[in-house]
């Protein structure tokens, strides 16, 4: 009888050893990281105008309140990505366009141009970083984008850079205001229509934008989302 404690501790301890070198061997599956609605394509409604949305993190912001207001009168797309700077869209314009037929294209370009950064690639105060594009490369670029655009035949829309408050990082404040005269010469230039999202936000900034941020709260992106989708219904064909 005095063995059968010591069998019970040592098959005990096996269990142990065997659970573990289990668990080793077959670690947890990693948790997926749910996909962003905002940059999941879409099924065109039949018949229904086709709109698509180019922008950074802002525009992602508007872009589903916007489909939700235009539910029923447009197919409202957007790049699965972040649109970046104006060279990113140089180069990606031809994919993101895809062979489709759209119809109004409501695009912006700006903050991730005025921004700064360091050796790294990370936002960065303007001593310690360097602009991503001068102004006069920001034109450069917003022309290549206006011209490629215009061979789609669609309605363009330009949606001004939204502001840059004081301590936000790796941007100056004001520097939209900047960037955005360069924008509208181009635009008024080039025949392109305009919306003036930086006039909606600066008119109720502290409600609308978050602290030393250039992003919004719900209710900055839902007010900015009014503005888009009441441009884009002007601008849609009648059906």
């Amino acid at each position: 009888m005095r063995l059968l404690p010591a069998l019970l501790h040592l098959l005990a301890g096996s269990f142990l050893l065997t659970a573990a070198a289990l668990a080793a061997a077959n670690p947890p599956a990693a948790k997926t990281k749910a996909p962003n609605p905002v940059l999941a394509p879409i099924a065109d409604a039949p018949g229904l105008p086709r709109v698509l949305l180019i922008g950074d993190s802002i525009s992602m912001g508007y872009t589903l309140p916007v489909r939700t207001r235009l539910d029923g009168k447009a197919n409202v797309h957007r790049p699965p990505v972040n649109c970046g700077d104006t060279a990113r869209g140089v180069a990606s314009l031809d994919q993101w366009l895809g062979a489709g037929r759209w119809d109004v294209i409501h695009f912006n370009f700006g903050l991730h141009d005025l921004k700064y950064l360091d050796a790294k690639g990370q936002l960065a105060a303007p001593a310690q970083g360097r602009q991503v594009h001068s102004p006069a490369q920001y034109e450069a670029n917003l022309r290549a984008i206006v011209a490629r655009l215009q061979r789609t035949g669609a309605r363009l829309v330009f949606a001004t850079t939204t502001p840059v408050p004081a301590g936000s990082q790796g941007r100056v404040a004001d520097d939209a205001a900047r960037y955005n005269a360069v924008a509208l010469r181009v635009m008024r230039e080039l025949g392109v229509a305009l919306n003036d999202l930086h006039a909606v936000a600066a008119a109720d900034l502290a409600a609308l934008q978050r602290p030393a941020n250039v992003h919004f709260t719900d209710a900055g992106s839902a007010r900015l989302a009014e503005a888009v989708a009441a441009r884009i219904t002007a601008l849609l064909p009648a059906r």
